[in-house]
């Protein structure tokens, strides 16, 4: 999974647990590892969900301010309104992939 430069470290710490993806169909599927800068992350889950129903408590996992800054930032791949349906990838920092 890909993220700006600007949430990198707080997904690489840990702070970051949680991300919304406007995709067509899913890129990433629960248990798969992913590298982020040095770390690797593993998905928890995935499912799709409108935008409106995005709780308080996932904007904060997600490293946004609040509802709008969120929109902004997933709107790069389209607009985004209230039943817009967003993919919610959860995810935890994980060791280095299995050889």
């Amino acid at each position: 999974m890909e993220f700006s430069k600007d949430l990198r470290n707080a997904v690489t710490s840990g702070d970051i647990t949680v991300s919304f993806r406007l995709w067509r169909r899913p890129q990433v599927r629960p248990g798969g590892r992913y590298r982020v800068g040095p770390a690797w992350i593993e998905v928890d889950s995935v499912e799709l969900m409108p935008f409106a129903a995005i709780t308080p408590g996932d904007i904060r996992r997600c490293g946004e301010r609040d509802r709008e800054s969120l929109r902004q930032r997933a709107a790069h791949a389209g607009p985004i309104a209230d039943g817009t349906l967003l993919y919610r990838v959860e995810f935890h920092l994980a060791g280095p992939p299995a050889s």
